[in-house]
């Protein structure tokens, strides 16, 4: 029986368990981890000043060994259907996703991590009850509490809180050999014939990636159309692929969407719809609701005060996250999208270009 059982393995429920054994020495913790060894997430990886932060408030510094190269101060935004681009300063670290998740783990120690995929979390007398799949077997985990840290397909969200939907789009990414060091190395694009939220593109350590989020129905139909305009508005083919990844992830339409959890079942990160909805970095309310999280269950002497001092803390986080929605309507508007980018608002002039 394990105090708290921790749905994923990611920087939110890492945080959470670092910062759980620092505070409550002898807290039995049990993490699963449903990332195989090899797999990454679609996701550019990059670590956003808001991330590098709430690391730096931990005590937690990014390492060389995971850093990718470039290293650019700048992200290009590119408006497809006006033939705009713009370029915004922008201090990201860009890193290898994958190896950034097993380093925050690293860091953690005295838990019990399963190497598996939960599929399935019950509540019981005792309190919960998650089945892991370890190697084609179930492994039953029980726990007084569970936090779900399981991303935009949290089975803790689903299981528990089934009411409680939010909005998913499907995000694809393609990996190319890099074929032209011309291209931008960060870019965010826009482009409301093919898509109503936005796309981009990332220079990683010899690979150039394309990515995006769509409406699932048609989703490829979708990507393929919008890659076939990024070639005509950079006037180049890109090559064949090396590597096609996807996977659904989380875009909050309204506050009601954002959602903690309760009653000894939480939520935090992307699980709980803290993720912009304007960009979707996630990594850095991933990691800052853990840590609340952490605090929360620390200063608490039962489930109840765990509840309300956990959304008491997370309050200027979910009005952050809250109001990401408006802007993300206003930058998918082409008019009001138009008027921001050709007013050149804290655009770096002489690198932007408006095409006829």
């Amino acid at each position: 029986m394990y105090d708290i059982a921790i749905i994923g393995a990611g920087p939110g429920g890492a945080i959470l368990a670092k910062e759980l054994k620092r505070r409550l020495p002898n807290f039995k913790i049990a993490i699963a981890d449903g990332l195989s060894e090899g797999q990454s997430k679609v996701c550019g990886g990059l670590i956003s000043p808001d991330a590098k932060k709430e690391l730096s408030s931990l005590g937690i510094e990014i390492p060389d060994s995971i850093r990718v190269f470039p290293k650019s101060p700048y992200v290009d935004t590119l408006d497809l259907t006006a033939g705009i681009k713009k370029r915004y300063e922008r201090d990201y670290i860009n890193t290898d996703r994958q190896a950034f998740d097993r380093y925050l783990l690293s860091l953690v120690s005295g838990v019990d991590i399963f190497r598996g995929r939960c599929v399935r979390v019950e509540k019981d007398a005792g309190g919960f009850v998650c089945r892991v799949s370890q190697d084609g077997k179930l492994t039953e985990i029980k726990s007084r509490l569970i936090a779900g840290a399981d991303g935009a397909f949290s089975i803790v969200r689903q299981s528990l809180f089934p009411d409680r939907k939010i909005y998913r789009y499907t995000a694809i990414q393609e990996w190319y050999e890099a074929f032209d060091d011309s291209l931008p190395a960060y870019s965010c694009i826009y482009d409301e014939k093919t898509s109503d939220s936005c796309s981009w593109t990332i220079r990683k350590d010899g690979f150039y990636i394309f990515g995006g989020a769509f409406k699932t129905e048609g989703c490829r139909a979708a990507f393929e159309s919008q890659k076939a305009r990024l070639e005509d508005f950079f006037g180049r083919k890109f090559p064949a692929p090396v590597r096609r990844e996807a996977c659904l992830v989380c875009c909050p339409k309204k506050k009601s969407e954002i959602f903690l959890g309760g009653g000894g079942a939480y939520l935090l990160g992307e699980a709980a719809g803290l993720i912009s909805a304007s960009s979707f970095e996630g990594i850095s309310s991933a990691i800052r609701s853990g840590r609340l999280l952490a605090e929360a269950v620390a200063e608490s002497s039962s489930i109840e005060e765990i509840t309300s001092s956990y959304k008491k803390k997370t309050g200027k986080l979910r009005l952050k996250i809250a109001l990401k929605i408006p802007k993300m309507k206003i930058l998918t508007t082409p008019a009001l999208r138009k008027l921001i980018m050709k007013s050149g608002i804290t655009a770096k002039r002489e690198d932007s270009r408006e095409l006829e």
